[in-house]
């Protein structure tokens, strides 16, 4: 009999890059919607492992988005993600479910810590304030899994750190994209209304790591066959990172974009790098097989067959 799995998050872009991936077949995923199960209703989430008992919990879901949502609705970042994660693994703790995945994010780390950033480094200063929020819910998450399988040895609840991530079934809407589908669509428009200038916030020079969706999704599949195996909080990245202007320049030639760029100062650009360690991730045995430009070509082109349906 196949596993059953819970994915949380199943109609997001990293839950349904996991659901493509061709080992999903292997196992049984219970995808529920938002509708199915309310993640932030502790009593529906409790009746919901009752009756379905899973074997294991992939916690993929909550609410994300850029910089811009993350600085307008801090309130419901922090509140519902908190809710979220809290209500879900404490839920499975009680009800005594064995192995449990916490997809976190690298905003968990400290805006000053040194890159790239070790795993340890989690609380050891003040967080980026874009997205601090957000950061803090992460941050109570992954703690918990810390503190269950401290006092539980038996029980696996482990945390997966992705570095930024970007695909196919991201968000391309402006106001909640993260950067590389903002700018697929940006420079998409600019071409198509014959734009010669785009505009880049800050100075262009702040490096991020954006792994493609569908090599977090690998990685998924092969940490669970090595789940035992696998350290309690892992970093999951590329282990080198590029410029804002660089992703731009990338993007912009699978567009077929000639222009040039400008850059207002004014705007905000976060920290100025972040960049996870690997070390732990190589370790363990996985690597990532995606390059920026093949992964840059297949978000596009699934944003344009999307625009055309």
């Amino acid at each position: 009999m196949n596993q059953r799995i819970l994915l949380t998050g199943s109609n997001g872009m990293v839950g349904k890059n996991i659901l493509e991936h061709p080992k999903s077949k292997e196992y049984e995923f219970l995808t529920p919607s938002s509708q199915e199960l309310n993640l932030l209703d502790q009593k529906q989430v409790r009746q919901y492992l009752l009756l379905h008992k899973p074997d294991m919990i992939i916690h993929a879901a909550g609410r994300v988005g850029g910089i811009q949502a993350n600085m307008k609705n801090p309130v419901a970042f922090l509140s519902e993600n908190m809710q979220m994660g809290l209500n879900l693994i404490s839920s499975a703790y009680d009800l005594g479910v064995k192995s449990l995945m916490n997809m976190s994010s690298s905003c968990m780390y400290p805006r000053d810590a040194v890159n790239p950033l070790k795993e340890e480094m989690i609380l050891q200063g003040e967080l980026e304030p874009t997205n601090e929020g957000y950061a803090l819910a992460k941050i109570a998450s992954t703690r918990l899994c810390e503190y269950i399988t401290r006092e539980n040895p038996t029980l696996q609840y482990k945390t997966v750190i992705p570095c930024n991530l970007y695909g196919r079934h991201d968000k391309f809407d402006p106001l909640h994209s993260h950067m590389i589908p903002s700018v697929i669509r940006k420079i998409s428009e600019a071409k198509s209304n014959g734009y010669n200038n785009i505009e880049i916030w800050g100075d262009g020079t702040a490096r991020r790591e954006f792994m493609y969706a569908g090599d977090l999704a690998d990685f998924v599949f092969f940490a669970m066959n090595r789940f035992g195996e696998m350290p309690q909080n892992l970093n999951v990245g590329l282990g080198f990172d590029y410029s804002i202007s660089e992703y731009y320049k990338v993007i912009a030639s699978s567009v077929g974009f000639g222009g040039g760029f400008t850059y207002d100062l004014s705007k905000p650009t976060g920290m100025k790098q972040k960049l996870v360690d690997s070390k732990k991730l190589h370790t363990f045995g996985w690597q990532h097989t995606t390059s920026l430009e093949q992964g840059v070509e297949k978000t596009l082109q699934f944003f344009m067959d999307k625009k055309n349906d």
